[in-house]
C-alpha cells in the first residue's frame, strides 16, 4: 500500500469517527504494518438496553423509647404492637409473608449529662427492624408511602431508600453482544468505503465489562428502578484491497 492511501486511510478516520460515534459505534484506530503489508482496522461496537429492575431490597427500622424506670415488659409489649402495625400495613400494600421479614429486637440505655458529666436523663430503648425483599418491585413505593402515614400517629420509623437491582443479565447478554459486534462490523464497513478498502475477517476481539446504571446516571445503580446496561467490543478486522 503506498504512503498516499496511508494518509487516505488517516485522513477517513478522522473525518467520520464523530458521525460514528453518534450512531453508536465509532472507529478507534487503523493500524498498518509495514514490513509484513498487514492492514487492520479496530473498532468498536455498542449496544445499550433500558431494563426494569427485577428485585428490590428494603430495610425498615422502628425504635419504642422510654424512661430509665420504665417496666421492660410493657416496653417490649409496645415494640410488638408496633411490630404489628407496620406489617399490617406492607401487607395492605400487597406485600405477603414470605416477602417480609422482621428481624431481632435490640435493647439498649441512652445516658445524657451534663458539662459536669452528672446523669441528667436515661432512656430504655429498643430497636427493631424488617426486611423487605420482593421481585414485585412496584409495591415498594406506595408501601413506603403507606409507612409515612404511619409516623404522623406517632411511631418512630426510619424509612430507608429501597435498593432497586436487575439480576436477569444474563438472558440479555447474547442479544446484546450480537448487537455491538453488528455495530462494529458496520463501523468498519463504513470506514471501508471511506478509505477505498475492503473489510475481510476478524483479527482479534475483545468483550468489555457489561455495565449495569441507574437510568440518566454514571455512577449508581440501585436507587432507580429503570436501569441503563451497556457493553462495548473491540473487534480489529483484516483490511484488504
Amino acid at each position: 500500500m503506498s504512503h498516499s492511501t496511508d494518509r487516505s486511510l488517516a485522513l477517513a478516520i478522522a473525518c467520520i469517527a464523530l458521525g460514528l460515534a453518534v450512531a453508536g459505534y465509532f472507529v478507534g484506530q487503523t493500524l498498518y504494518n509495514g514490513q509484513t503489508g498487514v492492514n487492520t482496522a479496530e473498532v468498536k461496537g455498542l449496544a445499550e438496553r433500558r431494563v426494569s429492575a427485577d428485585r428490590a431490597n428494603w430495610q425498615i427500622h422502628y425504635t419504642v423509647a422510654g424512661s430509665d424506670a420504665s417496666d421492660m415488659a410493657t416496653l417490649y409489649a409496645r415494640s410488638e404492637s408496633e411490630l404489628a402495625t407496620i406489617v399490617a400495613t406492607l401487607e395492605d400494600s400487597g406485600l405477603v409473608d414470605s416477602e417480609i421479614r422482621p428481624g431481632v429486637v435490640n435493647y439498649h440505655r441512652v445516658e445524657y449529662r451534663d458539662a459536669d458529666q452528672q446523669l441528667v436523663e436515661a432512656r430504655r430503648v429498643l430497636n427493631g427492624s424488617i426486611d423487605v425483599e420482593t421481585t414485585r418491585v412496584a409495591l415498594v413505593a406506595p408501601a413506603r408511602a403507606a409507612l409515612n402515614k404511619l409516623i404522623a400517629e406517632g411511631i418512630d420509623i426510619s424509612n430507608r431508600a429501597p435498593q432497586y437491582t436487575f439480576n436477569g443479565l444474563n438472558d440479555i447478554k447474547p442479544d446484546m453482544v450480537r448487537e455491538a459486534t453488528r455495530n462494529a462490523r458496520m463501523a468498519a464497513d463504513e470506514f471501508a468505503q471511506n478509505a477505498g478498502v475492503e473489510v475481510g475477517g476478524i483479527r482479534d476481539a475483545r468483550q468489555g465489562n457489561f455495565v449495569i446504571r441507574d437510568a440518566g446516571s454514571d455512577y449508581g445503580n440501585t436507587a432507580s428502578i429503570e436501569k441503563d446496561v451497556r457493553v462495548v467490543t473491540t473487534i480489529t478486522f483484516y483490511l484488504t484491497g
